[in-house]
Order: structure tokens, then sequence, then C-alpha cells
């Protein structure tokens, strides 16, 4: 028989062995490394050709998709006379409802406006469902300073894109007059400020749509300037998007044409 002392030694051995063995061993629960999806790299859109707003996974962005499916249904009503068409500049009159009702509500007035849309993305919204149903005496449009940022985009694909939005609402409604209007200025002013450079040289080719029946161009973007052509954070405070201050100042400069158009 064996001393004690050397069961015991050879029973620690033992212990530290299986230790180490179950050491090795993952834990049955240890949860997996996150792995990060592959990055899609997304397709430049062209400004003139109808498409959806896309997320960094290459699908149609969520938020997108979802305000344009609550404007399809508010189409579908087909109570709206005035329908104000943009991206986050139009869509910031949510913002102002006790104004926008003020002055749009006799209008039965609806804002699709959606934030971050380029001029693609607004052809895309017309074409897929937000003019069903609806025959509205004017469209307010604005858009395409998201565009401006997008070397692939000319200025003359914008422009472009923008005449086939105005044609595919005459398509759907061949009896609405479209108050169509020029690109807001952007930036503190015009020295080293190629986006409002671009939305400039865009105005300059959308202003021949106007043709004084179904499409009325309207240029209000000197009265957010001053006298120097800068532009105040007073009235944009991000030199982007309007204030209260800022819609108010819309809302004086296009009243009276939107009267006339919707009558």
């Amino acid at each position: 028989m064996k001393p004690l002392h050397t069961l015991l030694l050879g029973a620690a051995f033992l212990g530290a062995s299986l230790f180490a063995d179950e050491a090795k061993k993952p834990a049955a629960d240890a949860p997996k490394p996150a792995v990060k999806p592959a990055a899609v790299k997304l397709p430049v859109q062209p400004a003139d050709v109808a498409a959806p707003k896309l997320g960094n996974d290459g699908q149609i962005q969520a938020g997108f998709a979802k305000s344009h499916e609550s404007f399809v249904a508010q189409a579908k009503k087909g109570e709206a006379q005035v329908v104000f068409l943009g991206d986050s500049i139009t869509a910031g009159w949510n913002g102002q409802k006790a104004l926008f009702d003020k002055e749009y509500s006799q209008y039965k007035a609806v804002n699709f406006g959606i934030g971050g849309d380029r001029v693609q993305h607004v052809l895309w919204r017309v074409e897929n469902g937000e003019f069903e149903g609806i025959k509205p005496k004017v469209v307010v449009l604005m858009i395409g300073t998201n565009n401006s940022g997008t070397a692939e985009n000319s200025v003359e694909q914008v422009a472009g894109g923008i005449k086939n939005i105005i044609d595919a609402i005459h398509k759907r409604s061949p009896d609405t007059k479209v108050l169509l209007l020029a690109i807001f200025p952007r930036g503190p002013g015009e020295a080293n400020n190629p986006g409002r450079a671009k939305n400039k040289a865009v105005n300059e080719l959308i202003a021949k749509f106007h043709d004084g029946k179904k499409v009325h161009y309207l240029d209000i973007g000197p009265k957010f300037l001053a006298a120097d052509g800068t532009l105040s954070k007073d009235i944009m405070p991000d030199l982007l998007h309007l204030n209260a201050k800022g819609y108010q100042i819309e809302a004086d400069a296009i009243r009276e044409k939107l009267a006339e158009l919707a009558k």
C-alpha cells in the first residue's frame, strides 16, 4: 500500500490536470462576439431618375418608407387643395403648426416634406402613390439643396430631375398648378460656397420652366439675405434650415401668389 502522502500528491496532480482541461473549454453560455455586417457600397443615384432613399444597409430607409406611406394614405383621402412637397426645409413646417394652420388651413394643405430627400427621392415618391387619388389646385415645390454636395449630380441633372417631378405631377393631375420655388440660399455668403453656387446655377435653369400657366417660378431667396448677400443665423440658425422667423418670411413671400393660384 502506497504511503498517504504519495496518494495525496497524486490526487493534487490529477485535480490540477482536470482543472486545466476544463479551463481550455469555452463556457457553454459565453456570448459569441458580434459580427459586424459588411458595409454596403451604395450606388450613386442620378438626380433625374426616380429612386427611393437607401439606408447604409442598401435597403429602403425605414423613416423614409414610413413617411411615404403616410403621405400615400393622405393622398387617397383626396381632400388637399395645396400640397407642400420637398425636403427637410418643407418638413420643417411641421414644427410651425400654428403658422401653417393660420396660413394654409383654408386650402386643407398637407405637408409632404421628408428630411434629407434629394430630387430623385421626391420623384420616386410622386411616381409611387403620393399623387394617387389627389387633385390639388397647387403644389408648392422646393427641392434640390441636398443634391448640391453630390458631384455626380450635375446642375443639368438636378434641373432635369425637377422637371421630371413637375411632369410626373401633371401626368397624375393635369390641372394642378406648380408653384416652383427657387432653391433657398445656404451658407454664410457667396465666397467659397460651392453649395450655394450650385443651387444658384440650378435656379437659373429651372426658372425657364415658368410658363405662367401650369408652372410658376418664384425666387424668394433674396428675402432671407442681407444687402451684402450674407445669410443670418437669426433666420437660418444652421445657415440652411429656417426657424420661426424664417418661415414667417416664407409665408409672407408666397401668400399672394398662392392665393392667386388656388382660386
